[in-house]
């Protein structure tokens, strides 16, 4: 997979994907991310990518020439299956969406920062429009560090362990059981019998039950869901 993000401060998105798993899937040639400085587009020589919004108004816009020469001289490369632009006003990002995009083979990633962009590169070239919640961030820098590591775990290969993704929360619209490690007594609580039993088949049943009350008590909506 290659994600190709267009960005005014790309220097919010290297340590995000240079380190754990977004790291070890770039080693392992599953997943390139290539970052682009939106002002190698600019407009004059001063670097200028946004200006005032029409009708007034406090906050820049991102202007519509420097995101648009970005996108076709991506695509001039290759072809892309989706054109995502992070905004709050985007449909809210889980893990379904994660599930479908990690199939995808190219895909761009476009940062909106200030005010946002021109609406007119939205209706003319964005595929998807993601938020990561309901709330407002300096730029989409790192809603798209979210993005792309949700996406990037679910890549064959890249988790050493490849059903770990698969009994991850959201997977099938119950959260993750609890879980334990050594040691077995820990300030006095104790680690639940069933789990030190060896009878796998109990400890999955006990692990989806575990999730189904966990998921009634602080999500029941994900089950609303599933019906």
């Amino acid at each position: 997979m290659r994600i190709d993000i267009i960005s005014v401060v790309p220097e919010l998105l290297e340590s995000p994907l240079a380190h754990s798993i977004m790291k070890r899937a770039k080693e392992k040639s599953l997943l390139v991310v290539e970052i682009h400085h939106l002002r190698q587009w600019a407009v004059n020589e001063y670097g200028q990518v946004d200006d005032y919004q029409y009708g007034g108004g406090a906050g820049m816009v991102m202007m519509p020439e420097p995101l648009a020469s970005a996108i076709e001289s991506l695509k001039s490369q290759r072809p892309y299956d989706a054109i995502i632009y992070m905004t709050p006003d985007g449909e809210t990002f889980h893990q379904k969406m994660a599930n479908r995009l990690s199939l995808l083979e190219n895909i761009i990633i476009i940062c909106g920062h200030y005010k946002g962009i021109d609406d007119r590169i939205r209706q003319l070239y964005i595929t998807h429009e993601i938020s990561i919640g309901d709330y407002v961030l300096s730029g989409g820098e790192l809603a798209a560090a979210v993005v792309v590591d949700a996406i990037g775990r679910l890549i064959p290969g890249v988790l050493n362990n490849e059903t770990s993704a698969l009994t991850d929360s959201f997977q099938d619209n119950l959260l993750a059981p609890p879980v334990y490690t050594r040691p077995a007594d820990f300030q006095g609580l104790k680690v639940p019998d069933i789990l030190l039993s060896g009878d796998l088949k109990k400890i999955e049943e006990w692990r989806y039950e575990q999730a189904m009350e966990r998921t009634k008590k602080r999500r029941p909506d994900l089950l609303q869901e599933e019906e």
